[in-house]
C-alpha cells in the first residue's frame, strides 16, 4: 500500500529522462564505469512497458544514508523491497543510467526454478546429496518469494512450468536420467515426452527429440515487472536515484563514502547488485569475479493464427533447448515469438548484424514456417556469469559491512527476487543463519590465479571464451 508520503512524493516526481544516448558496444570488461545517464537499449520489453514510473532523480548533493545498494535492477529493488518491508529499513538506490538499465530489460523473462547454470545433478556432484536437497529447497522458496512479488505487478505472467526440449536424439538419455533423479530424489514432478507428443501438444519444434516438462516456470513481461518493482519499492519509502554512478569508494572507520558525480553518499552499510553490468573498478572484492557474457534476442510481428497453427505453437509455457549455448524462446501474450541465444564475445562485435541473422536463422530451423517473417525487435545485454557457473549472495569480509549478491548465469528472472531477499537478510544482519555455499562463500576466481589478479586478464578470458565456444558448439551439434 502507497503512503500518504509517499504519493505526494509521486506528486513532485517524475521518471528521469536520458542525459546520453544508448550505447549498443558498451562492455563491462573494457568500460570503467557503465555511464551516466544512459538511455535503455531499444528492447521489446521497454518498448511495450509503457512510461517508466517516477523515481527520485540523480544524486544532487551530499547524503548521509544507513544503506545504499548499487544497481536498480531486479536483485537491488527486490533487496530495496524487503529490507523495508521485513526489516523497516528505507534503503538509498543508486543506479548509473535509468533505472532498471541493465540485465533487468534485457533478458528473455524466463522465471525458472533453478539457482546458476548447473542441474540438480550436478549438484549433487559438487556439494553431495544433502546440501543439493537443500538447494532445490531454496529454488522452490524462491519461486515461492516471485509469485509472492509479482501478485499485485502487471507484469502479464505465463503460467504452466517450463518445457526442456531435446535438440538431439542423443540427449534424451540424460534427460531422462535427469527427470528420473528430480521425480525419485527431488520429489519435484518432472516427466518426459517423446517427440511426436511435443510436436503435437506442445510446440513445433523441429529440432525437437523430445523433451522434459518440469511444474514450476513463469514467463513474464521484464519491462513491466522492473517498474513494478520500482514502484513498490519507492512507494515503501525507498529512495531510487538513477543517472549516479558511483565513481569512486572509500571506506574509513567502517563507514563507506560512496562518490556520485552529484554528491557523495555516506553509507553504513553497501549492498552491491550490479550483475553483468559490473565495473572492473567499483570495488576490489569484485574484480575479475565475474565473467560478461552477450546474449541475443530478437522478437517477430504478431503472428497470425495460421501461422500460429503451422508452428504447433500450443503452449505459451517457457521453453529452452538442451544445447550449451542454449535457446530460450516461447510466444508472447501479444503473439509475437521471442527467441534468444549466445551472442558475440566483445561489445565492439555485439552489433554486427551477423549476430542477429545467426539467431534469425536458428529460428528458421527449429520453425521453418517463419522464414522471411519481420524481426520487430532485436537487442543484446550482458549476463553475469560467475566462474563456476553459481551465484553468490555474500559479505565478503566480515570485518566490513558490504555484501552483493550477483552470477545468475541467466537464471536470475525468478532468483533475483531471493537474492534480494537474503541481499536484504545479510544487510539487516541475518545472514550468518545462512548456510548453503552460495551464501558462505565468494563468487570464485578462474583457476590461473596469477593471469586473474595481472591488469592484462580481461583479454585473455576473451580469447578462452572463443576457444569454449567453438567446442560448445562441436559438442552441440556435431558431437
Amino acid at each position: 500500500m502507497e503512503t500518504i508520503a509517499s504519493k505526494e512524493r509521486d506528486e513532485q516526481c517524475h521518471p528521469t529522462d536520458p542525459s546520453q544516448p544508448y550505447d549498443p558496444a558498451y562492455d563491462p570488461l573494457n568500460s570503467a564505469t557503465p555511464g551516466q545517464g544512459r538511455d535503455y537499449a531499444p528492447t521489446y520489453w521497454i518498448g511495450t512497458a509503457g512510461e517508466p514510473p517516477a523515481d527520485d532523480g540523480p544524486v544532487t548533493s551530499d547524503l548521509d544514508v544507513d544503506v545504499a545498494i548499487i544497481g536498480a535492477g531486479f536483485t537491488g529493488l527486490t533487496a530495496a523491497i524487503f529490507l523495508a518491508q521485513e526489516y523497516g529499513i528505507r534503503a538509498t538506490v543508486l543506479e548509473a543510467n535509468r533505472t532498471s538499465w541493465g540485465c533487468s530489460t534485457r533478458n528473455g523473462g524466463q522465471a525458472q526454478c533453478a539457482s546458476g547454470r548447473l542441474k540438480r545433478s550436478q549438484w549433487i556432484e559438487r556439494y553431495g546429496l544433502e546440501i543439493a536437497l537443500k538447494l532445490h529447497r531454496e529454488c522452490l522458496a524462491g519461486m515461492e518469494t516471485f509469485k509472492s512479488l509479482i501478485q499485485d505487478i502487471d507484469c502479464e505472467p505465463q503460467h504452466g512450468g517450463h518445457l526442456y526440449v531435446a535438440h538431439r536424439d542423443k540427449v534424451m538419455p540424460t534427460l531422462e536420467k535427469e527427470a528420473k533423479l528430480l521425480r525419485e530424489t527431488f520429489d519435484y514432478d518432472a516427466r518426459i515426452l517423446d517427440a511426436e507428443m511435443v510436436k503435437r501438444e506442445w510446440v513445433g519444434d523441429q529440432e525437437a527429440a523430445g523433451a522434459m516438462h518440469e511444474p514450476e516456470g513463469i514467463g513474464i513481461h521484464a519491462g513491466k515487472l522492473a517498474f513494478g518493482y520500482l514502484r513498490k519499492a519507492r512507494s515503501l519509502g525507498a529512495m531510487v536515484h538513477p543517472s549516479s554512478p558511483v565513481q569512486g569508494w572509500e571506506t574509513r572507520n567502517g563507514i563507506h563514502y560512496l562518490k556520485t558525480p552529484g554528491g557523495v553518499v555516506k553509507a553504513r552499510a553497501v549492498g552491491i547488485a550490479t550483475g553483468g553490468y559490473t565495473s572492473q573498478t567499483l570495488h576490489p572484492e569484485l574484480k575479475n569475479r565475474l565473467l560478461p557474457i552477450l546474449s541475443n534476442s530478437i522478437v517477430t510481428r504478431p503472428l497470425t493464427p495460421g501461422e500460429i497453427d503451422a508452428c504447433s505453437l500450443r503452449t505459451r509455457q517457457v521453453i529452452t533447448d538442451t544445447r550449451i549455448l542454449r535457446h530460450y524462446y516461447r510466444l508472447l501474450p501479444d503473439n509475437r515469438l521471442q527467441i534468444g541465444s549466445r551472442s558475440a564475445i566483445t561489445g565492439r562485435d555485439a552489433p554486427k548484424k551477423k549476430y542477429e541473422n545467426l539467431l534469425v536463422g536458428n529460428m528458421h530451423r527449429k520453425f521453418p514456417e517463419l522464414k522471411g517473417i519481420q524481426i520487430d525487435y532485436s537487442w543484446w545485454g550482458w549476463v553475469d556469469m560467475s566462474h563456476d557457473m553459481m551465484p553468490r549472495i555474500y559479505q565478503p569480509d566480515s570485518k566490513e559491512t558490504i555484501y552483493y549478491a550477483m552470477g545468475y548465469g541467466g537464471n536470475g528472472v525468478m532468483y533475483s527476487a531471493q537474492a534480494g531477499r537474503r541481499l536484504a537478510q545479510w544487510i539487516a544482519g541475518d545472514g550468518k543463519q545462512l548456510d548453503l555455499p552460495i551464501f558462505t562463500s565468494k563468487l570464485p576466481f578462474p583457476n590461473i590465479r596469477e593471469m586473474v589478479e595481472s591488469q592484462a586478464f580481461a583479454p585473455f578470458r576473451r580469447i578462452g571464451q572463443r576457444f569454449l565456444y567453438r567446442w560448445y558448439h562441436l559438442k552441440d551439434e556435431v558431437l
